[in-house]
């Protein structure tokens, strides 16, 4: 479900940016953020996006220019952007771009509560992660690389609709930027979770020791609760097979 206030909603903007660059239906509007991968960027799921759609048209931000049927295939009704639609759309990315946002990640949260995993166990997860980190890097820099090798024409979804003039040029940077950042801040994670399994195995950081003492006192004031709990099970069940 989406939210009630869309500005809250990331897959809003999403459809407000795409009727701003022409009048789209809903089908239209899946394929062309798949096609240009905008769905790494921003969530999108089909009931998703019709609740939204039928958010913003109450709101008064979209409206349907018109309804068609190609064939067998469901009627299908195209959407465009309103006045209202338009300065939403501008005001809500002036925000977005200017004001960082507080946001709660589950890294962050899972880093605040480390200590609950033994620092065997969290060293071992931490280089599981390093591997991912760096094969999402490898799999955003050949994306980057294939982009900058091809031109508007070529990268253009079928039906899209681009000037002669501009069907050579090369594909901008600009239309790859979150990419870019990305990149920037998944290598900028990487370095941490190295350098923290570096600092943890080599330095005792933590401290180390301090660490696994914290363990071992957590799981034996663990087993002295539920101990009796699970004598008392076990009890029961021979009981009851007797």
């Amino acid at each position: 479900m989406a939210p009630k206030d869309a500005s809250k909603n990331p897959l809003a903007l999403a459809v407000l940016a795409l009727v701003f660059e022409r009048p789209m239906h809903p089908y239209e509007m899946a394929a062309t953020l798949k096609h240009r991968h905008k769905h790494e960027s921003i969530k999108l799921r089909y009931g998703s996006l019709y609740t939204v759609i039928d958010l913003l048209t109450s709101r008064g931000y979209i409206h349907p220019k018109e309804t068609s049927r190609d064939g067998k295939r469901p009627e299908r009704t195209v959407y465009a952007l309103t006045s209202t639609g338009r300065e939403l759309l501008r005001n809500w990315m002036r925000d977005l771009v200017a004001n960082p946002a507080k946001e709660f990640l589950q890294f962050d949260a899972a880093l605040s509560l480390l200590a609950v995993l033994p620092p065997e166990e969290a060293i071992e997860l931490l280089r599981e992660r390093a591997k991912r980190l760096a094969e999402n890097l490898t799999e955003m820099r050949t994306l980057i690389a294939q982009l900058t090798n091809m031109t508007l024409g070529e990268v253009a979804e079928p039906n899209e609709e681009i000037p002669a003039p501009l069907l050579g040029q090369k594909f901008p940077a600009l239309f790859s930027v979150e990419t870019e950042y990305k990149m920037t801040l998944t290598q900028a994670e990487l370095d941490f979770v190295d350098d923290l399994v570096r600092r943890v195995t080599e330095e005792g950081w933590g401290p180390v020791e301090m660490w696994r003492n914290l363990q071992a006192e957590c799981e034996r004031g663990h087993r002295r609760e539920n101990e009796p709990t699970a004598a008392k099970i076990a009890t029961a069940a021979e009981a009851g097979s007797s």
